[in-house]
């Protein structure tokens, strides 16, 4: 807990010109009497690229603190010029605020700072050379960022602890050697067991699948089969019909016409068989084309 806490910071002149003074007014309250003084800082950091240009403004020694709320003016003077780069004047910078007890800084309040020319033109055109007396000051005092740290201040009680506090009692527990990691394998086995069931039951989807697609391309050519078969059969007993129906026709002809019209019942009879023969094949092919379309 932090015996002091700081309140409230303003600053009263502000836009100012550049090389005008700082001015804070700061409000902070003491929980309990202190041995030595506070101790506040203004630092105007110089350089966005190197810490070498910051400069100390100003500091002051405020004590002693009485206990309660406290309110006073710190007022610095500005940066010196020689200390800055050229092309870091002009633009957007930083200045820290902070206070110490005992040589241990608590707490830093840090406020963004726009420097430029107080008209367009020069801000549109610098100058090689910047005109201080034309350049103002703007500290954005409605964002400011504020940090505080924990230190010790007249007591030990009030020191922060560096360790972590000791914990006799686990030294009693007993140690989970042999038991480390037991509830991890026991999850891991879990995990691996039921991916092994999911293969395997992944397995047995896929061969039911392969005896359903199977299935209809086995049994289909076997019906088929049998089906040409009768088929073959019926279309032999038609053409042996048909054969022996020419003979007797042929024996008639014989005797009414003689053997040029034997020749050309004998032609019909060979262009009536290639039909049938045709026509088989092209059922054979209808057939086979309806089981492409099935399977």
């Amino acid at each position: 807990m932090s015996v002091v806490s700081l309140l409230g910071v303003k600053v009263l002149n502000n836009p100012t010109a550049f090389n005008a003074s700082y001015q804070f007014e700061i409000t902070f309250e003491c929980l309990e009497p202190l041995q030595k003084d506070l101790e506040w800082k203004l630092t105007y950091v110089g350089s966005a690229t190197s810490s070498e240009h910051d400069q100390e403004l100003d500091s002051l020694l405020v004590g002693p603190i009485p206990v309660g709320v406290n309110k006073f003016i710190f007022e610095a003077d500005s940066p010196d010029l020689k200390r800055i780069p050229t092309s870091e004047i002009l633009g957007v910078t930083v200045i820290l605020l902070t206070c110490s007890y005992d040589g241990r800084e608590f707490v830093r309040v840090g406020y963004y700072v726009n420097n430029e020319y107080d008209s367009e033109e020069l801000n549109a055109e610098p100058p090689a050379k910047p005109l201080i007396e034309r350049v103002r000051r703007n500290v954005l005092a409605e964002k400011p960022r504020v940090t505080r740290f924990a230190i010790k201040w007249d007591t030990e009680d009030s020191a922060p602890a560096e360790f972590p506090p000791e914990q006799p009692e686990a030294d009693i527990v007993e140690d989970d050697g042999a038991t480390y990691g037991a509830e991890e394998e026991e999850e891991l086995e879990e995990d691996l067991k039921a991916g092994e069931e999911a293969q395997v039951i992944g397995e047995d989807e896929e061969m039911a699948g392969a005896d359903d697609t199977a299935g209809p391309s086995i049994s289909a050519p076997s019906k088929g089969e049998g089906e040409e078969d009768e088929e073959s059969d019926a279309g032999s007993e038609d053409l042996e019909a048909e054969s022996s129906g020419s003979e007797d026709e042929e024996i008639e002809e014989e005797e009414g016409e003689g053997d040029g019209d034997e020749d050309m019942e004998m032609a019909e009879d060979g262009d009536q068989a290639a039909g049938s023969a045709s026509r088989k094949d092209q059922h054979l092919n209808q057939q086979s084309h309806g089981e492409v379309m099935v399977h």
